[in-house]
């Protein structure tokens, strides 16, 4: 009898695919199940999420913070730590920010919530596919801009002007380390099953500090941005040993996220606190 198949889902990001490159490539391999990788940009990941259709994704931790019901936070494989948010740009010339027009890469991500904590009411907020932003700026299509992943570190090619780093304004109000996002997992799987997915994705996480030639080799294969420096400093940002294991702090972040969430009324104070899987005894 084959072993039951779980879907679960990443993005195409640097980050994701060098953590994710034993599971992907076969090297490691959880036990009791086959996983069936997926990749996605991380607001189609958020809206697969919410639709059911993974055992298990790659998410936004603002799109986690309104699915508590029915998952749980894995403690390895999630991005965050300090000097890691999302930028604020734009285009030269652009109008005062309250009468622009503002670019952000999916209403449930961790980079809108940000800027509806600190921005609220500020422009004409439109939502566009993360990868479409930056060239949108530099076309005059739009104004501003909240910039993620390896835009971080090429939007000065594009001549476009950064006027806030959304992580540092995080940090100056909670003292606290910005949690992106991370791997949400279905309740229903189990915990025997939960443990052992987060274990398989800490375990590639280890075989890719191990490889960091094979690893760095996917990374390529699924990258935007195909500059080798530009991926080196994607994967040494958003890969730390918060991603190995979030600990106390991790989970403290997440409770602080989802308390300025409610306050800023983009959570719903009836949802259910976030849930991370329970620590190793």
């Amino acid at each position: 009898m084959s072993p039951p198949n779980l879907v679960i889902g990443i993005s195409p990001c640097p980050n994701d695919t060098f953590v994710f490159h034993a599971l992907l490539c076969g090297a490691v391999r959880p036990r009791g199940f086959d996983l069936e990788i997926l990749m996605h940009d991380v607001q189609t990941l958020n809206e697969k999420l919410f639709a059911g259709e993974l055992d298990a994704s790659k998410v936004s931790f603002a799109a986690a913070l309104r699915a508590t019901r029915d998952t749980v936070v894995l403690r390895s494989g999630s991005a965050l730590g300090f000097g890691v948010g999302p930028l604020l740009l734009k285009r030269p010339g652009a109008p005062p920010l309250r009468a622009a027009r503002v670019l952000c890469p999916g209403e449930t991500t961790t980079a809108s919530l940000l800027y509806s904590m600190f921005h609220a009411g500020e422009g004409q907020v439109e939502q566009t596919v993360f990868s479409a932003i930056l060239p949108a700026l530099k076309q005059g299509r739009a104004d501003y801009g909240v910039c993620i992943h390896e835009g971080r570190f090429t939007y000065e090619r594009h001549g476009l002007l950064r006027v806030e780093d959304l992580g540092t304004t995080w940090e100056e109000h909670t003292r606290s380390p910005l949690p992106l996002g991370g791997i949400v997992a279905r309740s229903r799987l189990g915990p025997t099953t939960l443990r052992e997915l987060d274990d398989a994705v800490r375990a590639s996480l280890d075989y890719a500090r191990k490889h960091p030639r094979e690893a760095l080799a996917t990374a390529h294969e699924h990258a935007l941005e195909l500059d080798e420096d530009v991926m080196r400093a994607h994967i040494d940002l958003y890969v730390n040993a918060w991603t190995r294991d979030l600990g106390t702090e991790g989970e403290q972040a997440l409770l602080e996220l989802s308390r300025r969430a409610r306050e800023s009324g983009q959570l719903s104070p009836d949802e259910p606190p976030i849930r991370v899987l329970a620590a190793r005894g």
